[in-house]
């Protein structure tokens, strides 16, 4: 009698024991899951494209084999850049093709007219630095050495002018310079949003 009292009393004793770890190990799960540490697996349905087969091998995730190929298709490709010396000056055409890297007579001469109008109208004393041709925006830039600054000139996103300078003092001569670099803008901008917008025909009608 006393043994079989003892039996029944460690089977009480490992019951209780192994209703307190499973206890434990589900408030240790609600935690992780809170946590998302842990991320409980929903039972799979007949429709369930996640779902295994009747062999046990995973079915296609039509959903995410479309969207892996989407992310494939829109990754930006690689910028180039190839650059052109015209009269002293450079210009960068920027692109992804090999056709946005090509330039056209059209647009040496807008470059070379765009440097000649510079020094007539606004300073002919200037270091040019490269203008730059993207397919969506243009920015050209140099410094007027009299002036002691920096000019700045972007058609697109950044679209305005810019000057950059140290302890420049604002005079008449400065006032006067300021206005020609403004005015001068109006015509640069004109002249290579025509460019911009006849590359982008071109290029439109070459891909029909």
């Amino acid at each position: 009698m006393s043994n079989s009292y003892d039996e029944i009393k460690k089977l009480l004793e490992s019951s209780r024991t192994m209703t307190g770890q499973r206890h434990k190990l589900d408030q240790i799960k609600e935690s992780l899951i809170q946590k998302n540490i842990l991320t409980e697996q929903p039972m799979a349905g007949p429709g369930d494209m996640g779902a295994t087969n009747t062999m046990g091998t995973p079915r296609t995730n039509v959903a995410v084999d479309i969207e892996q190929e989407i992310d494939m298709d829109t990754t930006p490709k690689e910028q180039k850049q190839q650059a052109y010396r015209i009269s002293g000056g450079i210009l960068v055409m920027h692109g992804t093709t090999k056709g946005d890297l090509e330039i056209t007579t059209e647009e040496k001469r807008s470059f070379q007219e765009t440097m000649d109008e510079f020094v007539d109208e606004v300073s002919d004393m200037v270091d040019f630095y490269p203008l730059n041709f993207y397919p969506t925006s243009v920015e050209w830039s140099g410094k007027v050495i009299d002036q002691d600054l920096e000019f700045y000139y972007a058609i697109g996103e950044n679209n305005g002018v810019y000057v950059n300078g140290t302890m420049i003092r604002v005079d008449d001569e400065f006032l006067d310079f300021i206005t020609k670099l403004r005015t001068y803008y109006k015509k640069f901008k004109t002249k290579w949003a025509k460019v911009l917008a006849s590359r982008k025909k071109t290029q439109t009608g070459n891909n029909e």
